[in-house]
């Protein structure tokens, strides 16, 4: 995507150079003309004196991962991202910004799912600023920031929480547009397809595509983003605990009989390979209905002991 960002290449000295300027030769000067009796010291001395105090806005000091956008008279001139101890031209405005990496927690919201189950979903994403250009001239930061639309000066952190309400409403555009998407599981329908529940990274991915969709225009970066809450809405939450709590029976249920099968076809296949003891068609039923009853029951069985013969 095209950009309007470039490197400041105006005129920068090291500060320490400027500063030594300012504080002896000046002063220097000032003092010669002093000294020196005639109708030009009268001039020199005022002039200098006017150079002295002009240079002091001059002075900035940049730390990495920082950055200061360079407006002349409305005019941008350029991004400047060295560090250090500099002077530039003090008519020159300079808007400092930060380039690190934030974090973002997104509150919960209430949206529905694919179906239109109304859910509960939150986000964690971590973004930066991408583009010095977009991020301060593309979206109206200043008014955000001083919250007033005065157009008074505003400090760095209220800059960056002015770019960050920005993300944070973007992000909840984003999010309920990709949660319409999908549904919550799949326990309704039992398929193969993609929900929010189990999506894991393709969710995630698409998340970071659609925000970095949104936030493109304002130069700013997703360099992660997770879903880290999800549930259902509370007026249905108690519905879908008892749904959810029948699948699991219904399963669990289904493993038992399973097994039951299995070991009771064991256990007649043993009596009938070793000859322990012969049994009809009718005893056979007989013997597998009370080892299904025994191996399926939920709560422990009551034998009653036979005390007859197998031969009547």
């Amino acid at each position: 995507m095209k950009t309007n960002e470039m490197n400041y290449n105006g005129w920068a000295v090291n500060g320490f150079l400027a500063l030594f300027v300012q504080l002896v030769v000046i002063p220097l000067l000032v003092f010669l003309a002093w000294k020196v009796a005639g109708t030009f010291s009268l001039f020199l001395i005022p002039l200098l004196v006017l150079i002295f105090a002009l240079m002091a806005p001059g002075y900035f000091s940049q730390e990495p991962n920082e950055a200061r956008v360079m407006v002349f008279f409305g005019k941008y001139k350029g991004t400047f991202r060295e560090t250090g101890f500099y002077w530039v031209n003090p008519f020159l405005t300079k808007k400092k910004l930060s380039l690190r990496a934030r974090n973002l927690d997104v509150e919960p919201i209430k949206v529905n799912d694919k179906i239109g189950n109304p859910i509960l979903i939150g986000l964690v994403l971590v973004w930066k600023l991408k583009d010095t250009y977009k991020a301060m001239f593309e979206i109206d930061a200043q008014t955000m920031a001083d919250g007033r639309g005065s157009g008074v000066a505003v400090s760095v952190a209220g800059r960056m929480n002015a770019f960050e309400d920005f993300v944070r409403v973007q992000s909840d555009a984003a999010l309920r547009q990709v949660a319409g998407q999908y549904a919550y599981d799949d326990n309704e329908h039992d398929t193969d397809e993609l929900t929010l529940r189990s999506g894991g990274e393709e969710i995630n991915e698409q998340l970071v595509r659609q925000l970095n969709e949104r936030l493109a225009m304002a130069g700013m970066e997703i360099v992660e983003a997770r879903i880290n809450y999800l549930a259902y809405a509370p007026e249905i939450a108690a519905v879908m605990l008892r749904r959810q709590q029948a699948s699991a029976i219904i399963t669990a249920r289904e493993k038992i009989v399973e097994g039951a099968v299995s070991m009771v076809k064991m256990a007649l296949d043993k009596l009938s390979a070793e000859e322990i003891v012969e049994l009809d068609e009718e005893k056979k039923a007989a013997m597998v209905s009370n080892l299904l009853v025994v191996l399926c029951a939920d709560e422990p069985a009551q034998p009653v002991i036979n005390s007859g013969t197998l031969n009547h």
